[in-house]
C-alpha cells in the first residue's frame, strides 16, 4: 500500500490501520501515528488463551510499549491491520506474540470511545495446552492463573490492567461459567 504523502515518514515502515466509524464501518486506512495522535476510532483484537485446566494465561507489557506499559493484558492482542478482519489480527497476534496456533472462538466485542483507547476490541477465546514462547519485545512477563485469582487481581486493584482489558473482563466476568462450558472447559471458578 502506498503512504500518503501529507503522513510524516519516520524512515521505518509504519503500520496502518483502518479508521472507522461509531458503528465499525471503514472509512479509510491511515498510519498509526496518525490514528493515535489524533485519537481516530480504530480496531483490536484480544485473545484469551485457557489451559484445559480453566486457567487462563495473562501477560505484563514491557516498558517500552507506547500505550500502557508494564500493565497487565490479555494473552495476546494487538491492532487489527489495515485490510485485515478482528479473526486475522487474532490468528497473527496469537503467533506472533505468543508462538501459539490454535482454533479461535469469539466472545464480545467492545465498542470504542476514550477509556478504550478509541478502538472498537474484538475478544477471542483459545483452548491450548502449548507453553506459549513470548515475544520479548512484547512481553515482559506471562503467568498462567485460575478466574478466581485473575477476579481477586482485577477487582483488588493492586495490579494495573491496561483499559480494554477491564472492559473485556467486566463483560466475561458474570458469565465466565457459561463461557467456559461453552469451551468445553470447568476449571476453578469460585471465589
Amino acid at each position: 500500500m502506498e503512504k500518503n504523502n501529507s503522513f510524516q515518514d519516520a524512515g521505518e515502515e509504519e503500520e496502518y490501520f483502518d479508521i472507522v466509524d461509531e458503528q465499525d464501518r471503514v472509512i479509510r486506512p491511515a498510519p498509526r501515528s496518525y490514528v493515535h495522535a489524533n485519537g481516530l476510532l480504530h480496531r483490536a483484537a484480544h485473545i484469551w488463551v485457557f489451559r484445559s485446566t480453566g486457567e487462563i494465561w495473562i501477560h505484563q507489557r514491557t516498558a517500552e510499549k507506547e500505550e500502557e506499559p508494564l500493565a497487565w493484558t490479555s494473552s495476546a492482542s494487538g491492532h487489527v491491520a489495515a485490510g485485515e478482519d478482528y479473526e486475522q489480527s487474532a490468528v497473527r497476534e496469537l503467533f506472533e506474540e505468543l508462538g501459539l496456533k490454535g482454533d479461535l472462538v469469539y466472545l464480545h466485542k467492545v465498542p470504542s470511545g476514550p477509556d478504550v483507547g478509541y478502538e472498537h476490541t474484538a475478544l477471542f477465546a483459545c483452548i491450548s495446552d502449548q507453553t506459549p514462547q513470548p515475544d520479548p519485545r512484547e512481553i515482559l512477563k506471562m503467568e498462567s492463573v485460575s478466574w478466581s485469582e485473575l477476579r481477586s487481581r482485577v477487582q483488588g486493584n493492586q495490579i494495573r490492567f491496561t483499559n480494554p482489558f477491564r472492559a473485556l473482563f467486566t463483560w466475561v466476568n458474570p458469565q465466565i461459567t457459561q463461557i467456559l462450558c461453552s469451551l468445553g472447559l470447568s476449571g476453578e471458578i469460585s471465589g
